[in-house]
């Protein structure tokens, strides 16, 4: 058999299994809360691996390594920035986010968690957090199809748009019947398959070029320009660039398809294990997806090859070293870790249309098979909006996540935030921060202010700000309020004894 063959074989197979554990999942799923939140019962090994892999992304695999190989090791403080935001997110919002959302009224989504929280009877919180969350979504999940496609192109010369399809209509498949326990256990599998490759395919690569000093003439001989040095961390560097870059950390805090993993653990006290375990595997993949990028541009020049798009290095170099059979599975990485983010995307997208959007408009109560039904028609109709925009190719899977990351951080951090550990935050604080965060970090990505300093830093201050002062000015918050900030804080001081990490 030829090696296209040997390699398709290869995909077919991890394509088969995820539909699989789709089906798996399909079978417990019998109410809205097993749905969209698993029934609150994921152990604290299968929070970490679903969390990191649904963050992560393509970008880890396509768009961090093509950043590296194009400008060498300054575009690492993304990823510093990105694990700093990580372990401060498991640390301190994981426990409290997972005690607080069960305290107020059972919240299964970030939306009703802010109505229920801070008591908003006028439903405007939970419909701006749920129109927040499709709007940016829709950019996230055509992020993923861009990168569905461009993986197909580059690596079985299909067309792109035949290769979006692929991978849209297989995670639509099983996100789609399975929800969120489709999209959980399906992400466990993947981000194995993640960290595999990616610390596989940066070891073979420095052992067949003949050790680390053969790739760092490589990269020595690739540095032509006074500009190019790509074994620094600083060179080309502004202050802006670097405190935009560790500003992606700031994300985290508001990424609801990341932090509903927290919400589904079994108890705050899981938060400890989970964060040394999504800690670990985020280091090791990020290390291993710079790695991949710079040790490409050694391996690109000693082999005298040309790259036409360096967001592909990462499969290029896994189809030269390797066996078909393995290249396939080490391409399935990339899959895994496009298809691991769609899918969570979809649910929380789906969440928002069901939990936070239809469910107030409808006169009636809605069985639960009803609301299931209403939620799968949710992940297809975003699915199918972001296919259509990711149909326009003119922009990087890296500049379509940062834009939608920013969107997230902006609005849904800082009120994430006060919500845990503020007991003074109103509801008119809240929504003036949410929209205004939003709205700043929109107009200033789109504007030329974007290529000086990414636009979560103004919008994340701006929300912060603005909902701390119209919360001092607006309607202390009730007895109640106050007593149930206090018992999830206790509820939450558990893993705070256990030790840290």
């Amino acid at each position: 058999m030829s090696d296209q063959t040997w390699t398709t074989i290869a995909i077919v197979a991890y394509m088969a299994l995820m539909l699989g554990i789709g089906y798996a999942a399909f079978r417990g799923t019998k109410d809205l809360d097993d749905y969209m939140l698993g029934g609150r019962r994921l152990h604290p090994s299968v929070a970490a691996l679903s969390a990191g892999a649904s963050d992560m992304s393509g970008w880890l695999l396509l768009g961090l390594p093509g950043a590296i190989y194009v400008a060498g090791l300054v575009e690492a403080w993304i990823a510093v920035g990105l694990t700093i935001g990580a372990w401060l997110n498991w640390k301190f919002v994981a426990p409290r986010l997972r005690a607080y959302t069960e305290v107020s009224n059972n919240s299964i989504t970030i939306p009703s968690f802010f109505e229920n929280r801070l008591r908003d009877t006028s439903r405007l919180l939970r419909i701006a957090a749920g129109a927040i969350v499709l709007v940016f979504f829709t950019f996230y999940v055509s992020s993923g199809m861009v990168a569905g496609g461009t993986f197909f192109e580059s690596s079985f010369e299909m067309s792109y748009l035949t290769g979006l399809l692929v991978v849209a209509g297989v995670t639509l498949a099983y996100t789609l019947f399975g929800g969120f326990l489709g999209a959980t256990w399906t992400d466990v599998a993947q981000g194995i398959l993640m960290l595999l490759a990616l610390i596989a395919v940066p070891i073979v690569a420095i052992v067949e070029m003949g050790g680390w000093g053969v790739v760092r003439e490589g990269i020595l001989a690739a540095d032509t320009t006074a500009a190019a040095n790509h074994l620094s961390f600083v060179a080309g560097a502004s202050a802006t660039g670097v405190i935009s870059a560790l500003a992606w950390g700031l994300g985290y805090f508001g990424q609801p398809h990341i932090i509903v993993r927290f919400m589904a653990m079994r108890t705050p006290r899981d938060a400890t294990a989970g964060r040394r375990i999504g800690i670990s595997w985020m280091i090791l993949t990020a290390v291993g997806a710079v790695m991949t990028g710079l040790i490409g541009v050694g391996f690109i020049n000693v082999n005298g090859l040309t790259l036409d798009n360096p967001e592909t290095i990462f499969l290029v170099m896994a189809q030269m070293l390797f066996h078909p059979v393995v290249a396939g599975l080490v391409l399935a990485a990339v899959l895994a870790a496009i298809m691991s983010t769609l899918s969570s995307q979809l649910i929380v997208s789906s969440s928002a249309l069901v939990e936070d959007l239809a469910k107030m408009v409808t006169k009636r109560e809605l069985s639960a098979k009803a609301q299931v039904m209403l939620g799968r028609a949710g992940v297809l109709t975003v699915a199918l909006i972001a296919a259509i925009i990711a149909l326009d190719r003119t922009t990087t899977i890296l500049d379509l996540v940062g834009f939608a990351w920013a969107g997230f951080g902006a609005a849904f951090g800082p009120i994430v935030l006060l919500s845990l550990y503020w007991r003074r935050l109103s509801r008119w604080g809240a929504l003036a921060g949410m929209v205004s965060g939003a709205v700043v970090a929109f107009v200033w990505g789109q504007s030329a202010l974007g290529d000086t300093l990414y636009e979560i830093v103004p919008g994340f201050l701006t929300g912060l700000v603005v909902a701390i002062v119209v919360s001092l000015f607006t309607a202390r918050p009730g007895e109640d309020v106050q007593g149930e900030f206090l018992e999830a804080r206790r509820l939450a001081a558990a893993p705070a004894s256990a030790g840290a990490a």
